[in-house]
């Protein structure tokens, strides 16, 4: 993907099995492209995708799509699976905090 690209977020809207989020991709010479994509209603279950995260897995897939095509993918409209769902929520998942009360290192003098 060129560097010279912007991709927009542009908002969602609401479907009955899907949510689909609206990107604009501008490059200079060229007039503005719409692309969506879409993410099942399911994935937004409890222990699972976070409706605030979810612009982020669909700019991460159009990302994709735009370098894998040299900024111009043949199609405008790309579904998220679940496989990209759990690439996401393991490469994204929560660090544990540490436990006050874990043993420190030990330190050589």
């Amino acid at each position: 993907m060129s560097k010279e690209v912007i991709v927009q977020f542009m908002g969602f809207s609401s479907k009955p099995s899907v949510r689909e989020y609206i990107f604009t991709v501008r490059e200079p010479a060229m007039e503005p492209r719409e692309f969506t994509v879409a993410i099942p209603n399911a994935a937004f279950r409890p222990q699972g995708l976070r409706f605030q995260d979810a612009p982020d897995v669909c700019s991460i897939k159009l990302r994709q799509e735009l370098a894998a095509h040299d900024n111009h993918p043949p199609e405008t409209h790309f579904d998220i699976t679940e496989g990209e769902l759990e690439d996401y929520r393991s490469t994204h998942a929560p660090r544990l905090p540490k436990s006050p009360f874990a043993r420190k290192p030990v330190e050589d003098f």
